[in-house]
């Protein structure tokens, strides 16, 4: 986030954020450069957070959607669907006409 001087102007303040590891975790393989990059990027969008943040909203009402909303139901029509060897052409692994994906959870 950032601190507000009495100037008006913003001041980073530094951010805890392990962008190597969030990397990793989103299995994204990241150059230094681009490391360094996304850093700056993240200061400056949270930057703009804490400007909106700041914004006078005394007396406005919140609200989730600009317009009403109403339910948006389309009627159920039988389409062609993805022909299997279509859909699996893209995927790193598969096995007998399945998606091959790595085991996730312990059996025991």
């Amino acid at each position: 986030m950032a601190n507000k001087r009495t100037t008006g102007t913003i001041t980073p303040m530094p951010v805890e954020i392990d962008i190597e590891r969030v990397a990793h975790l989103a299995r994204i393989a990241l150059t230094d450069e681009e490391m360094a990059a996304y850093s700056d990027q993240l200061v400056h969008i949270l930057e703009h957070a804490e400007r909106v943040q700041a914004l006078p909203t005394d007396g406005v009402e919140p609200t989730s959607h600009p317009l009403p909303m109403v339910n948006a139901f389309r009627p159920d029509e039988v389409t062609v669907s993805l022909d299997r060897d279509d859909a699996l052409a893209g995927a790193p692994d598969t096995e007998d006409g399945y998606f091959r994906v790595p085991k996730i959870l312990d059996e025991s």
